[in-house]
């Protein structure tokens, strides 16, 4: 539920999100007439009992619903702290025209390459971002390259450096993925490692890319037998997210994104687990309001784990692959058939039994997560025809893995988890 207040001169709508143990609260506002008699009675040197006693009214409100200030219509602003690597992550909704000024703040750009896929292409997202960087005064080229995890890979990345050579691409150019999570992951690997590296923006279509891969500079390509086994620690310039993408999105593509957003809950942040459980419907309908502070909240979480462990040497940023070495199992023997936040979810639950089976949750902890997924519709269960062999085979590839042994990040409770290591692959399934 919102709170929407009116108040034309100074905002068009806000809306407060009360979201305390799923209670909520809606109330109507007409804010901009408590404005002019506050300020009649000011000029006048009066008092107006009914203003005092309506902003106190929302003011208890707020304190007993621990409710959360939202705005919707203004974008949410996410800072990854990296010292001089430092980035904002824009998380909003009608805003992909705001590509062109947010790139200008880093100028000289000699040229802006525009990576996208035909499906983006076709919704008008590509324009709008290309369309705005013109506008900024920005050379731009377009790229366009069929989706699918297929490209992800040497022979992709060697015609994507081939691509910028032949456009004349120097260290000033700036590579824009406009696109799901596959090219964001290759376009920021080839900026990474052509000319030694050259900037990259990102512009994520997808809720598995806005959540995840979008943040905290991570790229890379798959090798036959591996997943992201080649790529590199690249941060972008920024990341400008709008929410209004995902309303051309493909079910299947929404869904594995939803399975990014709950493994960020079940694993980090309970308040978020409970949100969702709150939101489920809103979350169905694809609610902008709703999904932009799920957005941010996910980009928070990995914004401070990234600040804290950027390239994986204190253990810290491991966390945030819950569900992910079970999941990177099930793509490869798949041959990517299944998506990546689909994978995530099948993963999730492979490591919530597992940490049954090991005393580190009870039955309750793993039957909620299962009926969150149910209620959005996600298959808990992956195929049973990869065959223990098969999986154990290729679970021991897994690049977390040390001295040949299993590091799994399993659960210890909701919103906690830990790195376990030394499992037998055997037993982990």
């Amino acid at each position: 539920m919102c709170i929407y207040v009116d108040a034309p001169v100074i905002v068009r709508s806000i809306a407060y999100k009360l979201c305390a143990g799923g209670k909520f609260l809606t109330f109507f506002l007409c804010f901009s007439e408590y404005l002019v008699c506050l300020n009649r009675r000011i000029c006048t040197g009066g008092t107006d009992d009914s203003v005092l006693i309506g902003f106190s009214a929302i003011m208890i409100a707020f304190a007993n619903s621990e409710c959360q200030l939202y705005a919707p219509s203004v974008p949410m602003i996410v800072p990854v702290s990296l010292g001089s690597r430092s980035y904002d992550i824009v998380v909003g909704n009608d805003c992909l025209q705001n590509a062109g000024e947010i790139l200008a703040a880093f100028q000289p750009i000699s040229l802006a390459f525009i990576v996208t896929d035909p499906n983006v292409r076709h919704f008008g997202h590509t324009d709008r971002v290309a369309d705005s960087i013109a506008r900024a005064g920005i050379p731009i080229q377009r790229i366009s390259i069929e989706p699918g995890e297929s490209v992800k890979s040497p022979e992709g990345a060697f015609a994507f450096w081939e691509t910028l050579l032949e456009y004349g691409a120097d260290r000033k150019a700036v590579v824009v993925t406009v696109s799901g999570g596959v090219l964001g992951d290759l376009g920021g690997f080839a900026a990474a490692t052509y000319a030694r590296g050259i900037r990259f923006f990102q512009v994520p279509t997808t809720l598995l890319a806005q959540v995840d891969s979008s943040v905290g500079g991570k790229v890379g390509i798959n090798l036959t037998g591996a997943k992201n086994m080649v790529g590199a620690f690249h941060q972008p310039l920024g990341v400008l997210i709008d929410t209004d993408t995902l309303r051309t999105l493909p079910e299947e593509q929404y869904l594995s994104g939803l399975g990014e957003v709950i493994k960020y809950g079940v694993s980090l942040d309970a308040d978020l687990f409970r949100f969702v459980e709150a939101q489920v419907e809103s979350i169905k309908r694809r609610d902008g309001a709703v999904l932009q502070k799920i957005i941010a909240d996910c980009c928070r979480i990995k914004a401070q784990i990234v600040a804290e462990d950027e390239c994986e040497t204190t253990g810290r940023r491991i966390l945030l692959n819950y569900g992910h070495t079970f999941a990177h199992v099930f793509e490869v023997l798949s041959d990517y058939s299944i998506p990546h936040g689909l994978a995530v979810v099948m993963g999730s639950m492979c490591a919530a039994r597992l940490a049954w089976r090991q005393g580190l949750v009870d039955t309750t902890f793993v039957l909620r997560q299962i009926g969150l997924y149910g209620k959005l519709g996600l298959e808990t269960e992956y195929p049973t025809e990869f065959g223990l062999e098969r999986m154990v085979e290729a679970i021991v590839h897994d690049k977390k893995s040390e001295f040949g042994k299993l590091r799994l990040v399993l659960p210890t409770g909701l919103g906690q988890c830990r790195v376990v290591e030394g499992l037998d692959p055997q037993h982990v399934f």
